[in-house]
């Protein structure tokens, strides 16, 4: 072959994709490598994973359980002529007190379930 041939192959535009797609591919395995790199050093400067002493521990009196109780809104009183109504930082913190009744409301046979459920109502 002579040189005029590697000339013209080399020139083809078809060895040029594959140069550019073979250095596209060393730029994004490089950008790879150094995004581990730069991870592992990231995680080098951070604390260390506490010891298994250093864990949470279950209080002595065992796991806390859940409490389940009946809710009552705690209604706002509404404000007298002339007075001036109530700002955020004069309310309580909580926004519903516990029930005196602590039976739940059960679903009662023969009444509906919720609105547009097409059930036949309260009969």
């Amino acid at each position: 072959m002579s040189t005029a041939t590697f000339v013209l192959a080399a020139s083809s535009s078809e060895v040029l994709n594959v140069i550019a797609a073979f250095a596209g591919g060393l730029f994004i395995a490089g950008a790879l490598v150094w995004a581990v790199q730069f991870g592992m050093r990231v995680q080098d400067r951070e604390l260390p994973r506490p010891l298994s002493d250093e864990q949470p521990h279950l209080p002595e009196t065992g796991p806390i359980r859940e409490i389940r109780e009946m809710r009552e809104p705690d209604e706002l009183p509404a404000p007298a002529e002339g007075q001036d109504r109530l700002m955020p930082y004069q309310l309580r913190h909580s926004g519903t007190r516990r029930g005196k009744d602590q039976n739940r409301r059960r679903w009662l046979p023969g009444s509906s379930g919720g609105f547009g459920s097409g059930g036949l109502g309260h009969v």
